[in-house]
C-alpha cells in the first residue's frame, strides 16, 4: 500500500494543470496514468488539427491568385502523403513539448498504470499496487463517441483518435458529425481535394445556436461542400470493399468514414461503482465552481471528464482549482471565464459569452446588434466576404451579454468581445474604443452600432468620453 496526500488520475491538460498546484505546496502525491503522454491537444486534438486544417487553406487560397494578377497557381499539387507527415512532425514536437516539461518529476511521481476505486479513499493499478490518498483529483479526459452498431465497420470507420495517424488519405470519405472537429476537418480534407461528404443532425454547425447565423452559416456550406442535415446510417460493405452509407435515402460508397460525433469522458473503467454515486448522465455529480464530487467531497473532477466545457483552457483551470483546493483545509470556490468556443473553420465561427438560446430561455429582454461581413472593407480585401455576427446586449442597459459569428479572422474578434464581456462593458462602452482602419474589427464596430441604436437609453452622443465623464472602469 503506498499512501500519498493527493492521487491525479490523468497526465492529461487538467492532470497536469492540477499537479503543477499541487507540487507547489507537497512533494506527496503521485499522478498516475497507463495511456501516451502528451495531452489529448497536443496528440490528437488542437494542435494537429491545426496543422493540417494551415496547410489546407494555404492550398485553397491558390483559387484567388488569378483576380489578385498572380498567375501559374493551376500547376500547384498537394501530396497527401506529405501532408500528413507534415502533420505528424509538428504534432510530435508539440508532444515532446509536452513530455519536456514532465521530466523534472515523472520518474519519481509518474505510475503509468490504469487504476480503479477500490473505494472512496483507494485506487489500485493494473499490477495490484493499491494508493490511499487523502484527496483524488479525477482528469482521466474523453473518447470519441462510435455507436455500438457501427463497430462491426471497424476496418472502414476512423475515429479523431486515430485520424491523424493515416498514411495517405483516402479518395473518397464521408465525415459524419458537424460539431467543431467535424466541420474543421471535413472542410480542410475537402480542400485539400479529397471528395469528402459531410454529414451531421441539424444545422447547429460549431455549436452555433442562433437561428439565422445557424441558417446562413448552412447555406453557404451548401455552396461549398457535399453536406446533409439529415443524418447518416452505416449499411454494409460492397464486394469492392467500399463503405455503404445511406444519406439522405441514398446509398452512397465511401473508402472510410471519419467519425467525428463528440466525446464522451473516460470514466467506465473507474469503477465508479464502488462509490455509490449518484450519476447524472453516468457523470457523479459535483460542484461546478470547486469541482468536489457532491457525495465525496474529497475527490474532484476535472477537464473532458466532466463534460461541462471540454476545452483545453477550461481543462487547464479546472485543473489548477482542483489542485489548489486538493492542499487546503477549506477549498474556495472559483469563478469561470467568459465562455468561449471557436471552430476553425474558414470562415471562423465562434461563440462567446451567452449563447442565443441561452438568453432566450433566461427571458431577458434583449437587442441583437448585427453585421455582414460581406462588402465589409477588409473582407473585400482579403477576398474573403463571407460571414455573420450577431451580437446580443440588454436591452435596459446595454450590457454585453454573448456573441455568435463566423467572421473571416473571427478567432480574434471572439477574443476581443470575450474580454469585453468579462469586463462587464455595455455596448457604448466598447464603441469608446479605438477601431483602426481598415480592418475585420470594423465589423464589430458596425453591430455595436446597430445595437446602441436599439437600447433604451444610449451613453455617448460621438463614441467618444467626455472629459469630465469617469474612465473606463
Amino acid at each position: 500500500m503506498k499512501n500519498v496526500k493527493v492521487a491525479i488520475v490523468g497526465a492529461g491538460t487538467a492532470g497536469l494543470s492540477a499537479r503543477a498546484q499541487v507540487a507547489q505546496v507537497t512533494d506527496d502525491y503521485v499522478v498516475i496514468d497507463g495511456g501516451y503522454m502528451g495531452t489529448t491537444c497536443a496528440r490528437v486534438g488542437c494542435m494537429p488539427s491545426k496543422v493540417l486544417i494551415q496547410a489546407a487553406n494555404d492550398f485553397d487560397r491558390r483559387k484567388v491568385f488569378t483576380s489578385e494578377g498572380i498567375y501559374g497557381a493551376e500547376y500547384l499539387q498537394v501530396d497527401h502523403h506529405q501532408v500528413m507527415q507534415f502533420v505528424r512532425k509538428l504534432r510530435d514536437r508539440f508532444v515532446r513539448g509536452v513530455i519536456t516539461d514532465m521530466q523534472g518529476w515523472q520518474q519519481e511521481k509518474l505510475i503509468n498504470e490504469y487504476v480503479h476505486f477500490v473505494d472512496s479513499h483507494t485506487l489500485q493499478t493494473e499490477s495490484g499496487l493499491k494508493i490511499r490518498a487523502e484527496k483524488i483529483i479525477v482528469a482521466t479526459g474523453s473518447k470519441p463517441i462510435i455507436p455500438k452498431s457501427w463497430q462491426v465497420f471497424n476496418r472502414h470507420i476512423i475515429d479523431t483518435n486515430q485520424f491523424f495517424e493515416l498514411e495517405d488519405l483516402p479518395e473518397r470519405m464521408v465525415v459524419i458529425g458537424l460539431g467543431i472537429i467535424g466541420i474543421e476537418l471535413g472542410q480542410a480534407l475537402a480542400k485539400l481535394g479529397i471528395d469528402v461528404t459531410l454529414v451531421g443532425l441539424g444545422k447547429s454547425i460549431g455549436g452555433l445556436s442562433d437561428p439565422v447565423i445557424q441558417e446562413y452559416v448552412a447555406s453557404k456550406y451548401v455552396e461549398q461542400l457535399n453536406i446533409s442535415f439529415n443524418g447518416a446510417n452505416l449499411i454494409g460493405i460492397d464486394h469492392n470493399d467500399k463503405l455503404q452509407v445511406e444519406i439522405e435515402g441514398k446509398i452512397k460508397l465511401f473508402d472510410k468514414a471519419l467519425l467525428a460525433m463528440g466525446r464522451t469522458p473516460n470514466l467506465s473503467q473507474l469503477k465508479l461503482e464502488v462509490l455509490g454515486l449518484s450519476l447524472d448522465k453516468g457523470i457523479p455529480r459535483y460542484s461546478e465552481t470547486t469541482y468536489q464530487l457532491q457525495q465525496q467531497p474529497h475527490i474532484y473532477l476535472v477537464g473532458d471528464g466532466n463534460a461541462q466545457r471540454p476545452l483545453l483552457h477550461e481543462a487547464a483551470d479546472q485543473g489548477r482549482i482542483a489542485g489548489f483546493n486538493a492542499v487546503r483545509a477549506d477549498s474556495q470556490c472559483f469563478t469561470k471565464r467568459v465562455a468561449l468556443a471557436i471552430t476553425f473553420s474558414d470562415p471562423n465561427i465562434a461563440t462567446v459569452g451567452m449563447r442565443y438560446q441561452e438568453i432566450i430561455s433566461s427571458d431577458i429582454d434583449f437587442v441583437i446588434g448585427k453585421v455582414s461581413f460581406e462588402g465589409q472593407g477588409r473582407s473585400i480585401v482579403k477576398s474573403k466576404e463571407q460571414g455573420l455576427l450577431h451580437l446580443y446586449a440588454r436591452k435596459s442597459d446595454g450590457k454585453l451579454l454573448g456573441v455568435e459569428l463566423q467572421a473571416p479572422e473571427g478567432e480574434h474578434l471572439a477574443h476581443l468581445l470575450a474580454w469585453a464581456i468579462a469586463n462587464q462593458m455595455t455596448v457604448d462602452e466598447v464603441l469608446t474604443m479605438p477601431f483602426y482602419h481598415p480592418v475585420i474589427e470594423e465589423g464589430v464596430r458596425t453591430a455595436l452600432r446597430d445595437a446602441s441604436k436599439q437600447l433604451a437609453t444610449k451613453e455617448h452622443d460621438l463614441e467618444l468620453f467626455r472629459c469630465s465623464d469617469m474612465p473606463i472602469r
